[in-house]
């Protein structure tokens, strides 16, 4: 016979659970998280959901309203081009820099992530909705690696931060997006040899068109998901005077 949970056991079983199906869309952008729902879904108490709900909420996939309870965080037109277009002008900036800046050294580096992104699962063999968790992690290395050439500390910080406040947006461009005929694994090989040709002006072109296919995908797709920054406010506004 298995042993029974441990309580911590049973929150860390929850908020896997729970985060998983966010980032798959399981749960619509927006949507309200109903205690009673979620408690028989996932098999737990209203203690440990909550203790769940308030870790995602730390993580930004959901947010907390007095009397309102729990949502999903919303998807934001306005929030998802404000961040291509910040991230297009830092990352731009920063590649230039790197390809200028970068040695023998940085090359290998970039070639060694490219390596482990290409050869890792891009979907989760138990779940094809979501991204396979390696491949989310080598495919952070190797855009990581691309701008860590710049000497500029304070810009690679700065795109590594735009590209943090994205993660979401690019998890639900799968299950939201259906790009069946995008190849990613082809982006990034088109961007390496721009990088290992010390080509800026085409590696530039080429990543800047790779960031945005990601939100015109996202936007085009999941366009009955989206609201901008004034619907969010006017939203927010309706439910607190309910």
């Amino acid at each position: 016979m298995a042993a029974p949970q441990t309580k911590p056991a049973k929150a860390e079983r929850v908020h896997s659970s729970l985060r998983a199906d966010i980032l798959a869309g399981r749960y619509q952008p927006g949507q309200r998280l109903r205690y009673a729902e979620l408690c028989q879904q996932y098999e737990t108490s209203m203690s440990v959901l909550r203790e769940s709900l308030l870790r995602l909420a730390e993580q930004g996939l959901v947010r907390g309203e007095p009397q309102q309870g729990f949502h999903v965080v919303p998807l934001l037109a306005d929030d998802l081009l404000e961040l291509t277009d910040a991230r297009r002008e830092i990352e731009s900036l920063t590649l230039r820099r790197s390809m200028a800046d970068g040695d023998v050294h940085w090359e290998s580096k970039v070639l060694a992530a490219h390596h482990r992104l290409a050869r890792a699962p891009q979907r989760d063999s138990d779940d094809p909705e979501r991204l396979d968790d390696t491949w989310v992690t080598a495919h952070a290395d190797f855009h990581a690696a691309l701008l860590d050439g710049c000497a500029n500390r304070r810009l690679k910080a700065m795109a590594a931060s735009l590209r943090d406040s994205a993660e979401l947006y690019r998890r639900w461009s799968v299950p939201l997006g259906h790009d069946s005929g995008r190849d990613i694994s082809g982006e990034h090989a088109a961007i390496l040899q721009a990088v290992l040709d010390r080509d800026a002006e085409r590696g530039v072109a080429l990543l800047v068109a790779h960031i945005e296919r990601t939100t015109t995908i996202l936007l085009s797709s999941a366009a009955g998901y989206t609201e901008s920054a004034d619907d969010a406010s006017r939203s927010a506004s309706g439910r607190s005077r309910a």
